[in-house]
């Protein structure tokens, strides 16, 4: 009973910061300038397809990018030592420990056209490149601040794969490239969907690296969303109906990595 009470400030907590706005961004997204019922904002919606399909697409390589350098980093890391462990852990979270818009303004100083890489490029007589304001450069932007999500669920799962189980596939013949494919990998796929969810999440709605590494050029939903709310084309119902959609996108991309390592651990079982 008393630990029914102790849930109360939390259940009030949330109630007032997760649960009530929710219901205005349901409610604003359905309701006209006038007051009534209507739909109107969701068919507006159609002109901004390109911005929703350029969010999922650079979302979706920044993911890949995060996967690729992610899986190989936490596997070293978890087949390592704990002393190397412990450095590399560290070398992972320290960036972690800045301000994330201190982190974003570091990377336009060193993509900016006379930027640290440029310069550097210049001392070697080499051209310089212009990144900058570009769709790659929010990618780098995405890859820096979300890759740490993408290597610790990936550490964690590997990390507590049990030996004896590798040694067994050793015994039995098998090389490391066949403990790998038949083995590791399989078995590290919780972690592989976990840090995919929690890298894609953040890079289809952020709007802070695609401000300033993109300059504005760059349109992502959480650019769109922003502007309806807080820009000069104030339009809160049409933010709403946008934040809904977005929330609706994010919840079926989460639902479909449940539903597929569900698959995959049922098909492991077996």
């Amino acid at each position: 009973m008393k630990a029914r009470y102790i849930s109360v400030p939390y259940v009030i907590w949330m109630a007032l910061f997760v649960i009530a706005p929710l219901i205005l961004v349901v409610i604003f997204a359905f309701t006209s300038e006038a007051g009534g019922f209507t739909l109107e904002h969701f068919a507006r919606m159609s002109r901004y397809v390109g911005i929703f399909a350029n969010s999922l697409f650079l979302a979706l390589v920044a993911t890949a990018i995060c996967f690729a350098a992610g899986y190989p980093v936490a596997y070293i890391l978890a087949r390592k030592e704990s002393v190397f462990r412990r450095v590399g852990m560290l070398l992972i979270m320290l960036p972690m420990w800045m301000n994330f818009l201190l982190r974003t303004y570091a990377w336009m100083s060193l993509l900016e056209d006379n930027g640290l890489i440029n310069r550097f490029l210049t001392f070697l007589g080499l051209p310089g490149i212009s990144v900058i304001n570009t769709d790659g450069a929010v990618v780098i932007g995405m890859v820096y601040n979300f890759l740490p999500f993408m290597i610790l669920p990936i550490f964690s799962v590997i990390e507590k794969i049990d030996r004896r189980t590798i040694e067994a596939a050793q015994d039995l013949g098998a090389n490391s490239l066949v403990v790998f494919r038949r083995i590791i990998f399989p078995l590290s796929l919780p972690g592989v969907l976990s840090g995919i969810t929690m890298v894609f999440v953040p890079s289809v709605s952020t709007f802070v690296i695609s401000r300033l590494l993109g300059g504005g050029k760059t349109l992502l939903l959480g650019d769109l969303i922003e502007m309806q709310f807080f820009g000069n084309a104030y339009n809160p119902y049409l933010g709403s109906a946008i934040s809904l959609v977005m929330m609706v996108i994010v919840m079926v991309s989460i639902a479909i990595m449940n539903r597929f390592g569900e698959g995959e651990e049922g098909a492991m079982l077996l």
